[in-house]
């Protein structure tokens, strides 16, 4: 750690080997019966991380497909089935889940001043729910896996009955009420366990942005269920929901599913943004700029994202007048999302900038959901969006959005409380170096598309013309780079569980009630109910910080 991280006396303890923190019980019964929601947090953390280099290892299969023109490697049946997977395991499996399921579960009891989630014993049985969903997916992957893409569009999932769509769709509608249970979850807690003193406005940029989150999760998951209930119903019953030969509308399932898959993009980017909105004032040293902009900005966010769902079918025929309502729409909700990037900005600028591994990590978040979201202006846009919607820009703006911004904050926020989780420090420098690989591999892999978007080239085709590909070796190549810095931390962060050097209480002297527990902290959190008598983010002289009591240390005094 670089000197200026130095934890201050208001905050510090003493740096106790972390085993003596941790329970006595750690029998593999005790873990899977726990509700210690930061013992659940890691059973999660374990799942999510198989399920992502599972969905990783289809991607490699894809990349390495459209390395030559022709379908040569995997028939294009094989190649139908490997896209549907990736999608539908990085989707409903990692990028859902991956920070309300983590840090949520892990911070936000000790960021409220709780002892727990409101309900331990939901807590645990949804992520039951998860690795139930997960083993579905697997077993239909094994059977012989499905072709319809993540979406499940029907026609293609009703009327096909040679790939195993009932079986993912049960996977996926399992991991859509875990989703749900931790929605709930959060909004009881945030409501009911907040320490006393913790008014709405004291509370991190984390709860207010996961309470928004959970506020998509719990009103828009229920709809997904519902219409991927009626799919099944439909595929094996045979009644007319949304096959035309039976008197259904196709165009019904399209409205039903992105009416929950669009707020869903907020359910994996609004986490992130709750990551990113910790880490720059604590690397900046700044508090955060315009609190209350920022926190109102995450509830505009879940508001309009249940109102632009129709701009994912501008060209399948519905009313010119509310693709124009659509269109406008999506060019509102870049307003709170656009507040964010520059609270951000402005909060670095005239900080003390640390460049420290979450620090590149979020930098490179501010990259490509910049990127992301300009390009989905494009794609806003009715008259491009018709020449673009069925190209490899698509691709690129999702991942850019999805992954990009996605996985950075993720892997940003993994690093800055992972000291906190585990009362061990990381290999800086392979921190850096993977933070700089990551994000020079996933440009190198997704900017290319946009060229090939633009130019016409179509996505979900193994086989394309030869012009094309210089810029599908360079999304390979760029691949590759990306695999190598995902590789990265999986290798150092378990390297330091045994050898990392001793993290103490507060390694990144940072605010709020995480940093004033042991390392990894005890299974009540607290030896007392926290008073709160600061604001957030109080980043200034040491004579300024006050501990949670509200009192100021004796070295401060």
């Amino acid at each position: 750690m670089s000197a200026s991280l130095n934890p201050v006396a208001s905050i510090a303890q003493p740096a106790i080997e972390p085993e003596n923190y941790l329970n006595v019980d750690h029998s593999l019964r005790s873990w899977l019966l726990t509700r210690d929601h930061k013992r659940i947090a890691i059973l999660y953390l374990i799942a999510i991380t198989f399920f992502f280099f599972l969905g990783g290892l289809f991607a490699l299969l894809l990349r390495l497909e459209l390395l030559t023109p022709g379908a040569d490697m995997v028939e294009t049946d094989t190649y139908n089935k490997l896209f549907s997977l990736h999608g539908v395991i990085m989707v409903f499996f990692f990028l859902v889940p991956s920070i309300p399921a983590t840090l949520g579960n892990f911070l936000i009891p000790m960021m409220l001043g709780a002892r727990d989630l409101a309900f331990p014993r939901i807590n645990l049985f949804s992520w039951y729910l998860l690795v139930a969903g997960g083993l579905f997916g697997i077993a239909a992957m094994l059977l012989g896996g499905v072709d319809t893409g993540w979406t499940f569009y029907v026609p293609l999932s009703s009327t096909f009955l040679n790939t195993h769509v009932a079986t993912m769709v049960m996977g996926v509608i399992l991991a859509g009420f875990s989703s749900i249970l931790t929605g709930l979850n959060f909004l009881v807690t945030t409501h009911r366990m907040r320490a006393p003193g913790m008014g709405w406005f004291r509370m991190p940029i984390f709860v207010w942005t996961h309470y928004a989150t959970s506020i998509i999760q719990v009103l828009a998951t229920p709809v997904l269920a519902i219409t991927l209930v009626l799919l099944i119903l439909e595929r094996t019953m045979h009644i007319g929901i949304f096959d035309p030969r039976l008197g259904g509308d196709p165009l019904l399932f399209q409205h039903l599913f992105w009416f929950y898959s669009h707020p869903a993009v907020y359910i994996m980017v609004l986490p992130g943004m709750a990551v990113i909105s910790e880490i720059i004032p604590c690397f900046s040293r700044k508090r955060l700029f315009g609190y209350k902009a920022v926190a109102f900005s995450s509830l505009a966010i879940a508001l309009y994202g249940f109102t632009v769902w129709g701009h994912h079918m501008f060209i399948t025929g519905i009313s010119i007048y509310s693709t124009l309502i659509f269109s406008f729409m999506t060019y509102l909700v870049a307003i709170p999302s656009a507040i964010k990037v520059f609270n951000w900005s402005a909060t670095m600028y005239k900080g003390s900038v640390i460049l420290e591994t979450p620090m590149l990590y979020a930098l490179g978040f501010l990259g490509l959901f910049t990127i992301g979201g300009l390009t989905g202006l494009f794609l806003g846009a009715l008259g491009l969006d018709v020449h673009l919607t069925e190209t490899y820009f698509v691709v690129a703006h999702f991942h850019y959005i999805m992954v990009g911004g996605t996985l950075l904050a993720y892997l940003g926020g993994l690093h800055f409380w992972w000291p906190k989780m585990t009362g061990r420090m990381y290999s800086e420098l392979l921190g850096k170096l993977s933070a700089l690989l990551v994000f020079a591999g996933f440009n190198l892999t997704f900017f290319p598309q946009f060229v090939m978007g633009y130019l016409g080239m179509p996505r979900r085709y193994a086989a394309y013309p030869p012009e094309f590909q210089v810029y599908h070796v360079l999304s390979t190549a760029g691949a590759s780079i990306l695999g190598v810095g995902l590789l990265l931390p999986m290798i150092y962060l378990l390297w330091s569980l045994r050898y990392g050097a001793i993290a103490g209480p507060n390694p990144f002297n940072a605010t709020g009630l995480e940093w004033q527990t042991p390392s990894p902290p005890p299974v009540s959190n607290f030896d007392q109910i926290p008073i709160v008598t600061q604001e957030p983010y109080h980043y200034g002289p040491v004579e300024e910080v006050v501990n949670v009591t509200g009192e100021k240390p004796a070295e401060a005094a």
